[in-house]
């Protein structure tokens, strides 16, 4: 008998098919002691293991390049994390084995991370994997992961490493549910990437029995447990046309009526590139700019490495647009250099603009970076800072940019409830807003943006996520100035049309998202968009407003 479930739907798409779990976690090691001369053995064991966990990691994201080489190489700099080495040795040396020292010491840094505010709570999965893969080497046991299978199937978890995700097989992995994780987990950004469809959130997921036949709708979030055979045929049809449509769409974005919508690809660096170009993106709406960053957290790269970087992704689009975002560090990315060591709550404290503004020689590097590598070329270099919250950050970051001698745009994101509330007067010393929706609603709900628990508050449809996005979008047009969205609520098709409908003048996502957002908002005039932004900021929940911005576009 059909029954529905409903989780968040995270990747666009459909997948039919047989149940499959991801493999049983590694078992606690025994706490034995060891005699004292054999401490120093262990201790070499477990950095042997250290250094062999973190190379896989970074060969696995060799292989998948993009955003999961960047996700995968901040789990490589977790695993060889000095202190936490020195913690396994100090085990070890009272008599702890190598693997107990291990799983004892990433025991008590998870608790901490746990504790310590909503950016690096969300990194207790990421641990947790780099954890298992250590202790699985030193116990001689093969790493718990995804199944083997000769037959395409749906993978079911708790939640999903991204050494994991970064690795699927799409041809084989038909699409993936788990328990754990959020719209904004990495699960759920490296799903997009590979173009999987993919639901998050949902409780109970793992009591599905292995072989059920399950059909999953990455769009809406649910999931239909011995779907009938109307529901399969309906669900395919709905795919084939979705194909089609996706197929017959190209060329800049706009609606059925001629109102241009740039569409723009989230970036991460150069290895970003070829998929936003295959996509159609029409230029780069956020450059995340980290990834050089964390290549080594001791220094920051050299202005001429800088450089080098920026000028690659400039150069794929000629006379575009690319919207750069300098240096976001702190929270969930902390840089030895930059980020303070002891800070109670991470994600609320010393982060992005005001790391920089804290360190102005590395940010001053960075601006001359981006003028060097923006000479010559005919494209459309915008500039913006991350974590503003007032018309004292915006000045701060503008005089900077200009005593850089920086030539381009420069704007500010709205990430802060602070910030779009007062954006008019932000936008009196930048020229334009780009919204970062997805810390936008963790700080609007004080919800933790990796935390299933409270992902129905991450929920971009939210109708007090969209008035803030209303008040900006408003001040823009009031000051004759853009306000973009490049958080993840533009890769959701429907929305995008309501950002439309609001005022936004132009949407930021994930490549694989684009051909989805342009051929959806091809069937719509800006009058409908109108209407169902009206209809979804009348509502009472997240659910209400998309039940509302959808009855209005159906014309229901």
């Amino acid at each position: 008998m059909q029954t529905t479930l409903r989780g968040v739907g995270v990747s666009h798409g459909v997948a039919i098919g047989e149940v499959r779990h991801m493999g049983t976690a590694v078992l606690e090691p025994p706490a034995k002691q060891i005699p004292a001369e054999e401490a120093e053995r262990e201790q070499g064991r477990a950095r042997q293991a250290v250094e062999a966990v973190a190379a896989d990691l970074i060969a696995r994201g060799n292989l998948a390049g993009g955003e999961a080489q960047h996700v995968l190489e901040a789990q490589a700099m977790m695993a060889q994390d000095p202190e936490l080495m020195a913690d396994v040795e100090r085990r070890i040396a009272v008599g702890s084995t190598a693997e107990r020292g291990v799983y004892d010491a990433f025991a008590a840094y998870r608790a901490l991370l746990a504790n310590a505010g909503e950016y690096l709570a969300g990194r207790v999965a990421d641990l947790d994997d780099v954890r298992n893969r250590i202790v699985a080497r030193l116990l001689g046991v093969p790493m718990p992961g995804v199944p083997d299978s000769d037959e395409p199937y749906v993978l079911i978890a708790r939640d999903l490493a991204p050494a994991d995700t970064a690795l699927l097989d799409p041809a084989l992995v038909l699409g993936f549910v788990t328990e754990e994780g959020g719209p904004t987990s990495h699960s759920a950004i490296l799903a997009r990437a590979l173009g999987v469809p993919a639901v998050v959130a949902l409780p109970g997921a793992g009591e599905l029995a292995e072989g059920t036949v399950i059909a999953v709708d990455g769009s809406t979030g649910e999931i239909f447990v011995e779907p009938s055979a109307e529901k399969r045929a309906e669900m395919e049809s709905a795919a084939a046309a979705r194909k089609a449509a996706l197929s017959a769409s190209s060329g800049p974005g706009a609606t059925s009526d001629g109102h241009k919508v740039p569409l723009l690809a989230n970036v991460g660096g150069p290895g970003d590139v070829p998929a936003a170009v295959e996509a159609g993106a029409e230029g780069v709406g956020l450059f995340r700019t980290e990834f050089l960053f964390l290549d080594d957290s001791k220094q920051a790269p050299s202005e001429e490495k800088q450089v080098a970087a920026y000028r690659a992704v400039l150069e794929a689009f000629p006379e575009g647009r690319v919207v750069v975002r300098v240096l976001d560090a702190g929270a969930d990315k902390p840089l030895d250099f930059l980020t303070p060591a002891d800070e109670p709550n991470p994600a609320l404290g010393v982060r992005g603009l005001r790391s920089l503004l804290d360190h102005p020689d590395v940010l001053r590097t960075q601006l001359t970076a981006l003028s060097k590598a923006a000479q010559g070329l005919p494209v459309h270099l915008e500039v913006m800072a991350p974590m503003v919250a007032d018309r004292a950050d915006a000045k701060a970051f503008a005089d900077a940019c200009r005593e850089a001698g920086l030539q381009a745009k420069f704007g500010a994101m709205v990430e802060i409830p602070s910030a779009a509330l007062r954006a008019r007067s932000i936008l009196r010393e930048v020229e334009f807003l780009s919204l970062g929706t997805n810390d936008l609603a963790q700080y609007t709900f004080a919800a933790d943006r990796q935390v299933g628990a409270v992902s129905r508050l991450q929920d971009p449809w939210q109708p007090a996520l969209l008035d803030l996005v209303a008040l900006s979008a408003e001040a823009a047009r009031a000051e004759g100035k853009s306000c973009g969205v490049c958080g993840e609520a533009a890769s959701d098709p429907l929305l995008a049309c309501v950002l439309t409908g609001l005022g936004v003048t132009s949407l930021s996502m994930g490549a694989a998202s684009i051909p989805y957002v342009r051929a959806t908002l091809a069937k719509y005039t800006l009058a409908q968009c109108e209407r169902a932004a009206s209809a979804a900021r009348a509502a009472d929940s997240a659910e209400g407003a998309r039940v509302a911005a959808q009855a209005v576009l159906s014309g229901e």
